[in-house]
């Protein structure tokens, strides 16, 4: 398994993956969709993607990450947004290997943090953060407001 950060070479395989991801979370499948809203990210350098691929290339999974910062801390930290492994290749390493390098950018970057969020039944999910570390934030309530 190879994991590098994807570049605009890489639009095919990580739009691929993010449609599943999508799908995952129950939206329609729609290739064209992802497509443009991961060559936007990539072309404004909105966000940092890491692909995992196999010795031929084919992506078996991905981690999208955006820049930001808390106040509190006076200091950067990373939303870890995105986290998909290909279905075909789950419990394989691939996602802690992601979140791995993930950390490695935390870490060279200055972050004092990676936050995430996951579904309250991503147990899977849960179980792989909890492992590599990650604490369930008990102090705080997530809020959203829904604009469309």
């Amino acid at each position: 398994m190879n994991i590098k950060r994807a570049t605009l070479a890489d639009l095919d395989e990580v739009s691929r993956l993010f449609d599943h991801y999508r799908q995952f979370y129950e939206q329609p499948a729609d290739l064209d969709k992802a497509r443009d809203y991961i060559e936007a990210r990539l072309s404004n350098d909105e966000s940092v993607i890491y692909l995992a691929t196999d010795d031929e290339g084919i992506g078996l999974g991905f981690t999208q990450l955006y820049a930001t910062f808390c106040s509190v801390a006076a200091a950067p930290i990373w939303i870890l947004y995105d986290l998909y492994v290909d279905a075909g290749v789950r419990k394989g390493g691939v996602g802690t290997a992601l979140m791995n390098r993930a950390k490695k950018l935390a870490e060279d970057s200055g972050a004092v943090r990676i936050q995430l969020e996951t579904a309250v039944d991503n147990t899977t999910a849960q179980s792989v953060y909890e492992a590599l570390g990650y604490e369930r934030d008990t102090a705080f309530y997530n809020y959203s407001l829904a604009i469309k």
